[in-house]
């Protein structure tokens, strides 16, 4: 799914299951309403047409959900953070039901983002195999979570568009302005907000290019059963569940433990590794962009181990998850 920032800060659970990602330098039921096919586990795009519009904040939502997977499109984009102004190319496919999503900048160092995958599910898979597609529960999950309000009707990119306000009910999460095309429901526009009200990000497209409604289905991802990790976040917000990705990758060693975190809109990044080598961070906080990383060195399963945290949220809300990690006494020791 493509949140505007898209790869490089998407809508967690409404995003997608992620199969191959990338990161380089660039030298070389009722009529009108989503259907969804538990046996064929796919999502017919075609239904959007027939929906009316949005009504309601929560109805706005869960349209521009379902609109990042369907539609395919080119754009054009700024986005203002802490790094100052950077320039963007944004595109989104869907090729035999999998969504290709790529992000180049225009402009400073030569940096290619994509990502390729399926609907994500809201969590693991359970015993009863429960684990919906992303948009069919997340509105639901954000309740008591979230405000959600519409704050009136702007123009934008050449485009009609309304303005969708996300205030959190709690200090332990960022607030989002969201800007959704009136006749797709794409994100055209959004601000996040720290626990402070104050702007961290904004990200905006400036040109989008004839979107098209994608004449077929999406895939649902597979549903995944829960890892079983020696480690535990002790803490965490409320809302945050486990994200059912594949973590893995080539760039991290085997020893490396990794799980992603998410309460539908704010995500966080938990690594678990062995202290050992050149890849040791100073214990402290780090900012990195919008983001930060909170870096613990902690005794868990017999040895020194480095703790990452990393995510758009407060300071201090990383920080707790990282002091709050345990490690199972009956778990095999020699697990990352």
């Amino acid at each position: 799914m493509f949140l505007l920032s898209g790869l490089l800060a998407a809508w967690p659970l409404a995003g997608l299951s992620q199969d191959a990602s990338d990161q380089r330098d660039d030298v070389g039921s009722s009529a009108g309403e989503p259907v969804v096919s538990d046996e064929a586990e796919r999502f017919d795009c075609q239904t959007l047409s027939a929906r009316p519009s949005p009504e309601s904040a929560q109805a706005w939502l869960e349209r521009s959900l379902w609109a990042n997977h369907c539609y395919a499109f080119q754009a054009r984009a700024v986005r203002i953070g802490s790094d100052g102004v950077r320039s963007l190319a944004l595109s989104h496919d869907i090729v035999e039901g999998v969504e290709r999503e790529v992000a180049r900048f225009l402009d400073g160092p030569p940096v290619v983002f994509e990502r390729r995958g399926r609907i994500g599910r809201l969590g693991w898979a359970d015993d009863d195999g429960a684990t919906p597609a992303s948009p069919a529960g997340l509105v639901a999950h954000l309740e008591g979570l979230y405000r959600l309000r519409l704050s009136g009707e702007e123009r934008l990119a050449n485009r009609n568009t309304v303005r969708l306000d996300i205030e959190p009910l709690d200090d332990l999460r960022y607030g989002h302005r969201l800007w959704l095309d009136r006749a797709t429901g794409l994100p055209l526009k959004q601000i996040l907000l720290d626990e402070r009200g104050r702007v961290v990000e904004t990200f905006q497209i400036t040109q989008l290019n004839q979107p098209r409604l994608h004449r077929g289905t999406i895939a649902l991802d597979r549903r995944r059963p829960a890892p079983d990790d020696p480690w535990q976040p002790a803490w965490l917000p409320d809302g945050f569940i486990p994200k059912p990705v594949q973590t893995r990758s080539p760039r991290h060693d085997a020893a490396i433990g990794h799980r992603v975190y998410s309460d539908g809109l704010a995500t966080l990044s938990l690594f678990v590794e062995p202290l050992a080598g050149q890849e040791q961070l100073m214990p402290g906080l780090h900012r990195l962009g919008v983001s930060h990383a909170a870096v613990r060195h902690r005794e868990l399963g017999g040895r020194v181990r480095q703790v990452v945290v990393m995510g758009e949220l407060p300071p201090r809300v990383l920080i707790r998850v990282a002091d709050s990690v345990t490690w199972q006494a009956s778990a095999d020791d020699a697990a990352p």
